[in-house]
């Protein structure tokens, strides 16, 4: 099985190096194309079994699954360069630019050969977050026109890069708020409290590694008792105790309001 990646940039490139290192494609049946030699050389440093090419049309021809991976802005411009080599009957679409609906996607690729078109594309839509970078994304996945065994292969690749889960596509806006701007969200907490360290007196580097280590073991009490928050926070949580305190400071501050204005204000 071919896959070819147009545009690897910060986020094809990730998705690229990821699948090199899992089980269901090697370095060699992964084509990535780029704009400009620096791109295309970053590829190579990073595996060099990767094919590599600035000509999309060549290197979407003999591919079983199209990764449109480029900015939105592009994806039209795209669509229409390789649109003549594309083989609906045969071939998977993927495209990973937030905010290009379907409508859009099915409008670019049959546009002035409906005529000729008998087999309506399979197309996904896909939203990734930054974590792809280390194999640990939560992607939303949504489809079109796909048959089970083809959703439940597109759900197993991107699960090699962290958890996919497969989603209507009128969910893919709270998604993207959810979990791709949820990672800045998270991450501005986590620098919050690393301040708050500093300010406790701990020199800022080991600050930064409690805190940490400390949301990291949050997740992972989560995971492995597939609990709710509010039971672990119970289990913290004595009568009149520190905990307890902390937490009704932060609520008097908007803490859980103030998340959930920033999560509907990013859609």
């Amino acid at each position: 099985m071919k896959i070819t990646i147009i545009g690897s940039g910060n986020m094809g490139g990730a998705i690229a190096k990821g699948l090199s290192q899992g089980s269901i494609f090697q370095a060699s049946d992964i084509t990535c194309t780029a704009q400009t030699d620096e791109t295309l050389e970053k590829m190579r440093n990073i595996n060099e079994d990767f094919n590599l090419t600035h000509d999309n049309i060549t290197a979407v021809r003999e591919s079983d699954l199209v990764i449109i991976a480029v900015k939105p802005w592009r994806v039209q411009s795209v669509i229409e360069e390789i649109r003549p080599v594309l083989q609906f009957d045969k071939q998977i679409i993927i495209s990973i630019a937030a905010g290009v609906t379907f409508e859009q996607l099915n409008s670019h690729l049959k546009k002035s050969i409906a005529s000729k078109v008998q087999v309506n594309p399979v197309i996904f839509r896909v939203m990734p977050n930054t974590a792809i970078e280390v194999k640990s994304s939560l992607t939303f996945i949504s489809a079109c026109n796909a048959s089970e065994d083809q959703i439940n292969l597109v759900l197993s690749i991107f699960n090699e890069l962290g958890k996919a889960i497969l989603i209507e596509e009128r969910l893919m806006e709270a998604g993207t708020a959810l979990a791709s701007s949820g990672i800045a969200f998270a991450l501005r907490y986590i620098r919050a409290a690393i301040e708050g360290g500093v300010e406790l007196g701990f020199y800022p580097k080991q600050a930064q590694e409690i805190v940490v280590h400390t949301v990291k073991g949050a997740i992972d009490l989560l995971l492995e008792n597939q609990s709710n928050p509010e039971a672990e926070i119970d289990k913290v949580t004595t009568p009149g105790g520190i905990t307890i305190k902390g937490l009704n400071e932060m609520e008097l501050s908007g803490f859980t309001s103030a998340v959930i204005r920033g999560l509907k204000a990013s859609r």
